[in-house]
């Protein structure tokens, strides 16, 4: 059992052996240890060490790329400054933002900061410059709901394979619902390569 559990056949092997003083039995605990060995390792790869890091992917394995994407953590790679523009905004409103705001996206909240949509710089550049809509285009109706999202939880293998298939610079992070802030496709990847530089050199 301890052979399996622990995946570790010869520690189970020399502790019986040890116990009972004899190893008349070596090699029928060999053979056991083996096979128990071999059919934990089919059903389950991580010990029980290791199987609760592995399900909440804090695993380190000798794969210095899924490594790096461990040690990341959603909160520390987070960007935070970004605009947010009420849904019921007027694009006078918005047209604002824009001047005050270094981004070119931006998150449409409700009164609880709930997170409704996004609207771009490229949504509005046809119509920003026309002033006779500022007070009868609302943020509501240019705005739309992005197909994917992260929360501060989850991990960055999930994360980066969602920017991946997503084909977006920005996905939006949440919490319950509500708006947190961005994680960008550049910071990600400015800060694997960090991360996997700092492995790679220890």
């Amino acid at each position: 059992m301890i052979a399996g559990v622990l995946h570790a056949p010869l520690t189970g092997l020399f502790l019986i052996a040890d116990l009972t003083q004899g190893y008349t039995l070596f090699m029928p605990l060999m053979i056991t240890a083996t096979i128990s060995y071999a059919t934990i390792k089919y059903f389950e790869p991580n010990n029980v060490y290791t199987i609760q890091l592995a399900k909440r992917k804090e695993l380190l394995t000798h794969h210095a790329d899924k490594n790096a994407l461990t040690l990341m953590k959603v909160r520390q790679i987070l960007e935070t400054d970004f605009i947010k523009v009420d849904k019921d905004a007027t694009l006078r409103d918005l047209v604002k933002a824009v001047s005050e705001s270094p981004r070119n996206i931006f998150p449409i909240v409700d009164i609880d900061d709930t997170f409704l949509g996004v609207v771009t710089l490229n949504d509005i550049r046809n119509i920003m410059f026309k002033p006779e809509e500022y007070d009868s285009v609302y943020v509501k109706d240019l705005m739309y709901v992005p197909s994917t999202s992260v929360g501060l939880k989850d991990s960055m293998e999930d994360v980066a394979h969602k920017i991946q298939h997503s084909r977006r610079f920005n996905i939006v992070v949440l919490e319950d619902g509500k708006y947190v802030g961005f994680v960008s496709r550049a910071n990600v990847f400015s800060n694997y390569r960090r991360i996997l530089k700092n492995i790679s050199e220890h």
